[in-house]
């Protein structure tokens, strides 16, 4: 009898990876309005970035929509995790509809500070990436024309404010920390007043998961990141792994998507995932690594998560 022995294959794992606090926060938000409701719950926009996690909600009654005039008057509406213009809200009050804001608190943070720098008449700078959901919440606080959006460092070479002494600057919270600081350098050097944020707007758990990756992606020969193509956090984890020496650095929504057929045996494969991508879908990666070949797997864990964030006060009553 002839015993086939498996190739095989090193796993190492990022950590922390998969769901943060503000994705935790957001779909328990729809999850007790179905509770608290009962079906179906409309929900503008996908509530996190990631189909698993919609289809999920989506089997237990929750409706995704892209506009308020897809909800019936008499139904609750969720506000996505990535946060939404005023006008929606005003939109929602006007039509009498019951909304619940699932905004990330972090995105909320950065809401709150283009407010503030309008008040003060400052030429606010956004950096971030046109029309992401995230992006275009945070344009929407203000009055349109009073931000600027800057997407590259080219273009923080070349904005054109009103007042060069009287400037600001807020951040999309899902990019690449490194790249973002690139172009945060161009705008102090023409710029040297421009107003900041205090505490940076890029979210602990972008910068956690961004370090991790930092941390294997030298010791890789392949690394897959696990996120949908429109999570904007897991796009970056790949720019991330391939910039730290991982050049075969892939995207994938679940294991039936891993390029299997490109990681030789014998190698080493880093795993990691977007913060909107469950825990779920790494299980899965490793069961189906587990079938091809004879695998270790290591964690490299590069720091502790143990925020949560709570919910809006009209849900946490008697929870």
């Amino acid at each position: 009898m002839i015993i086939m022995l498996k190739p095989s294959l090193s796993i190492l794992l990022a950590g922390p990876r998969g769901f943060c606090a503000g994705v935790d926060r957001a779909i328990l938000i729809v999850e007790e309005c179905l509770r608290k409701y009962g079906a179906p719950v409309y929900v503008r926009h996908e509530i996190v970035h990631n189909p698993h996690v919609v289809q999920a909600l989506r089997e237990k009654g929750a409706v995704f929509v892209e506009d308020l005039s897809e909800v019936p008057s008499d139904s609750p509406v969720v506000f996505s995790a990535h946060g939404v213009p005023k006008s929606v809200a005003e939109s929602a009050e006007i039509r009498g509809l019951s909304y619940i804001d699932a905004t990330c608190p972090l995105v909320s943070k950065v809401h709150k500070e283009a407010e503030q720098h309008y008040k003060k008449s400052r030429q606010t700078l956004l950096i971030g990436h046109a029309n992401h959901p995230e992006v275009i919440g945070t344009m929407g606080q203000v009055p349109e024309g009073s931000m600027i959006l800057v997407e590259s460092i080219a273009k923080a070479e070349n904005v054109i404010v009103a007042d060069e002494e009287n400037v600001a600057f807020v951040t999309q919270t899902t990019l690449s920390v490194d790249d973002t600081k690139d172009i945060i350098d161009v705008l102090y050097k023409r710029f040297p007043h421009i107003v900041g944020p205090k505490k940076e707007d890029i979210c602990y758990a972008t910068t956690n998961r961004q370090k991790a990756v930092k941390s294997i992606a030298p010791k890789c020969d392949a690394l897959i990141v696990i996120g949908a193509s429109n999570s904007s956090n897991s796009q970056r984890l790949v720019e991330v792994g391939m910039k730290a020496g991982c050049a075969m650095s892939f995207l994938v929504e679940q294991a039936k998507d891993v390029p299997w057929g490109e990681i030789l045996p014998g190698t080493t494969l880093g795993v990691t995932a977007g913060a909107s991508a469950p825990e779920l879908l790494v299980d899965e990666v490793l069961v189906e690594a587990k079938q091809r070949y004879d695998v270790t797997v290591s964690e490299i864990k590069v720091a502790d998560e143990n925020i949560t964030f709570k919910l809006p006060s009209k849900l946490s009553v008697g929870l």
